[in-house]
């Protein structure tokens, strides 16, 4: 047996995979001591404040040991992964470290060909990883389940492929098959190189009867079949209440509302607006040949009416900054739209979307939507939004009082589009309806700008030929 030299071992450490973070949740790991690495594979994934982040290990080695098991919250600049990066024998014994010596084996997992770009590193490599054989006895697969079953904190779906491999998905498609009681090694996949996609995963649910789904971390009251005497409510495994840990992106959101609520101090304006106007013209935009294979909605002409009526009235897309005690005027526009994902409320922005012609905006919101949607939001596409658009209307809300984000001097919430009773040239007819609301920040914001901006953007929505005119 070789005998492994402490110069031979790089320790890789947590990174700041994001502008000002400290600490970052391991969620996925994605090796095991005694595997091969090279340079770009990626190693594990993690939960930031922001985002999940894939990262990639910079140089090649065995890996000798997993300093910290999946779950647990790292610090930035600590390190999680020990690699020798002189290759080691193959018969050598991997060295683990204590947190991980007394966890049973984990199975493998194969990933797919040809992953994306990551923001840490230098880039991903599309060669397969390699695994070197293991010593010690055969797992059964009962005991290769109970050792997975034990090793789960909620992080995502876990399955032993001891017959087979592992059906390939990623992993926000694996938490919603869990969510959904989908067995992936059942779903027909149609991605690319056999990638299991959301599309499949629902496919399944629509085709075939779901399993039983595992009890979610919520408490939730059923409807009582018949009248009854009063009884305890009825609640998963008997449980009357369920603790769910603040943490990561929740947990950041939960912190920037607190300081934004009580330092911003908050006006909100409201307005209710015809805009059977503008839904016509979305009509008329889905036809049109420049904007095939794009999604056009509503919400695109809300974005642009909001970036014209900013352009009228510059002075609204500013932040106030505290310490120098200065109102920073802001001459681009990087277009927030608050986002709803399984790990919670993010906010992306489309980097200088004042500058972006309509068929080009439509592209880079259906983009930022897809990928927020998928858990792949990059910490640095939620870095420095000017101003945010929150569409409640999707829930059927009329509309609501939004929070500012820190940083940003206004946002405006967008309300559902229902079909009401509006006088219309003096008649009573069936129209469009919906109602807007802009928050803003008054000590750098008065009413009269508040209200100019709010008027411009209900005044393009009802007669959206003011796109043209006023751009």
């Amino acid at each position: 047996m070789t005998t492994m030299t402490e110069a031979s071992v790089r320790e890789f450490k947590m990174p700041d995979v994001g502008e000002g973070l400290t600490e970052a949740e391991i969620l996925k790991w994605y090796v095991q001591p005694g595997d091969t690495v090279t340079d770009g594979q990626v190693v594990c994934e993690v939960e930031t404040a922001k985002a999940a982040v894939e990262l990639p290990i910079p140089y090649d080695g065995v890996v000798r040991a997993l300093h910290f098991p999946e779950g647990t919250t790292v610090d930035v600049g600590t390190s999680i992964i020990a690699v020798d990066v002189t290759g080691g024998a193959a018969a050598e014994v991997p060295v683990q470290a204590p947190a991980q010596a007394a966890q049973a084996p984990k199975t493998d997992e194969p990933k797919a060909e040809g992953r994306q770009p990551v923001l840490v590193g230098y880039g991903v490599s599309t060669s397969s990883t390699k695994r070197r054989p293991r010593k010690g006895p055969e797992v059964t697969v009962a005991q290769a389940s109970a050792a997975v079953q034990s090793e789960l904190n909620g992080h995502g779906a876990a399955a032993v492929a001891v017959a087979g491999p592992r059906p390939l998905a990623k992993p926000p498609v694996r938490k919603l098959a869990k969510d959904l009681g989908v067995d992936l090694s059942t779903v027909v996949p149609s991605g690319p190189d056999g990638i299991i996609t959301r599309e499949d995963v629902h496919a399944a649910v629509s085709t075939t009867a779901a399993p039983p789904k595992a009890p979610e971390p919520v408490t939730e009251v059923p409807a009582a079949a018949a009248p009854a005497a009063p009884a305890p409510t009825v609640t998963y495994d008997g449980a009357r209440e369920t603790r769910v840990p603040v943490k990561g992106v929740r947990k950041a959101t939960a912190q920037a509302m607190i300081g934004s609520a009580f330092t911003a101090p908050h006006v909100t304006e409201f307005v209710t607006v015809d805009v059977t106007r503008t839904m016509r013209l979305v009509e008329e935009l889905k036809q049109d040949k420049e904007f095939e294979g794009l999604r056009v909605n509503p919400l695109l002409l809300v974005a642009k009416a909001l970036l014209v009526a900013i352009k009228r009235n510059p002075d609204i897309n500013a932040s106030w900054d505290e310490a120098n005690q200065e109102i920073v005027l802001k001459h681009y526009v990087n277009l927030g739209i608050a986002a709803a994902t399984p790990r919670g409320l993010i906010v992306p922005n489309i980097k200088d979307a004042h500058a972006k012609p309509l068929p080009e905006l439509s592209r880079s919101l259906g983009e930022l939507v897809a990928t927020a949607r998928e858990g792949r939001t990059s910490p640095a596409a939620m870095q420095g939004g000017t101003v945010t658009i929150t569409n409640v209307g999707v829930f059927g809300v009329d509309t609501g009082t939004p929070i500012l984000n820190p940083g940003e001097s206004a946002i405006l919430a967008v309300g559902a589009i229902k079909l009401q009773p509006w006088v219309h040239k003096g008649k009573v007819k069936p129209r469009q309806v919906t109602t807007l609301a802009l928050s803003f920040d008054h000590r750098l914001v008065d009413g009269e700008l508040g209200s100019k901006v709010l008027a411009d953007i209900a005044a393009i929505l009802e007669q959206p030929k003011r796109l043209i005119t006023w751009a």
